[in-house]
């Protein structure tokens, strides 16, 4: 096992106050009730996918015309993330049911992926590497990180070296590695590809709770402390940390994240209501936008950029659909 120290190479600031800076955000409120709609994927300008943990389902939400399509799955799935290919075919995390699930929207066909081991019981938060040639994933109770070759189907699973350790959050390099946070812990997970060699890297402050991680283009792998309500940062080429206080104080809760194309940091403070929609510029190293969620949030867990659009999607736990703009949409 490896493990990373850094504690003596951390620098902590206290940031201004945020600008007045904010952004444009709508919410479509899901007509199933209580049912925790999550993890929204774009694939088009158009069509977005999201789960509905609570009552098991996968929908499809068209925002030209708001018109939502509902695909049920079997009872116990509790989806939990979903990511969505080039193909447009759908993967789903079987948080409940230890499967990783496929949906062709073309021919509304359901395949299982089963986990090889009984211990993997809740299949988490997914990402496509390069190419859509796997997707990696984390197990967050079975204490696991995994890859599923999406040909020929193969699962290959990667113990975390801490007990208890709640691999959470995971996201794809510019190298190709994976990062991924340890919600158990102060730690992060860093796996090799190549050999599935797992490295922990442990965090300076023994009390942080990293819950979800974002890597910018330069290599650096930025986190949300959900715990004392900070946004760190560590670089791996120097192997230092660097965190500010998030501007609604130690009771943010930081969850929700995302990079926009600007390379800028958006998360959620969700241990305030209303959630609260929050912007930070790596170059300025200043938190410059905050605006709060109009359906209050409850908890905004998990976020994705879509580039094309400019846009930011969200599920918020008082069951609605977002979409927060801030970027300029992509044009060819």
């Amino acid at each position: 096992m490896k493990l990373f120290k850094a504690a003596a190479a951390l620098c902590f600031c206290i940031c201004p106050a945020v600008a007045a800076e904010t952004v444009d955000i709508r919410e479509w409120k899901v007509p199933y009730e209580s049912s925790r709609p999550r993890d929204p994927y774009a694939e088009s300008t158009s069509s977005v996918w999201f789960v509905g943990q609570r009552t098991g389902y996968l929908a499809n939400l068209n925002t030209e015309t708001g018109e939502i399509y509902k695909v049920d799955l079997k009872e116990g799935s509790g989806p939990h993330n979903l990511i969505v290919g080039s193909d447009g075919v759908v993967w789903y995390a079987g948080n409940r049911n230890a499967l990783i699930g496929r949906f062709d929207p073309k021919t509304k066909e359901i395949e299982e992926i089963a986990m090889p081991d009984a211990a993997a019981r809740d299949p988490h938060t997914l990402i496509f590497d390069e190419g859509e040639k796997n997707i990696w994933f984390t197990v967050q109770g079975g204490n696991f990180i995994g890859r599923l070759n999406i040909e020929s189907r193969d699962v290959a699973l990667i113990p975390s070296k801490t007990e208890r350790s709640r691999p959470y959050g995971i996201k794809i390099a510019p190298d190709g590695s994976i990062w991924a946070d340890l919600f158990g812990t102060n730690k992060l997970a860093h796996v090799d590809p190549e050999t599935l060699e797992l490295t922990e890297i442990e965090l300076p402050r023994q009390e942080a709770r990293p819950r979800r991680v974002e890597v910018t283009a330069d290599g650096r792998v930025w986190y949300g402390d959900y715990a004392k309500g900070m946004l760190g940062v560590y670089n791996p080429k120097t192997k230092k940390f660097k965190e500010w206080a998030m501007p609604q104080g130690e009771g943010a809760r930081p969850y929700g994240m995302a990079t926009d194309g600007q390379g800028r940091i958006w998360m959620v403070a969700t241990g305030v209501e209303p959630n609260v929609f929050t912007g930070f510029d790596p170059e300025t190293e200043e938190f410059f936008s905050e605006t709060n969620v109009p359906s209050g949030g409850g908890s905004i867990r998990h976020m994705h950029y879509y580039a094309p659009t400019g846009a930011v999607w969200f599920g918020a736990d008082t069951n609605y659909v977002g979409r927060a703009i801030v970027d300029p949409p992509v044009t060819d």
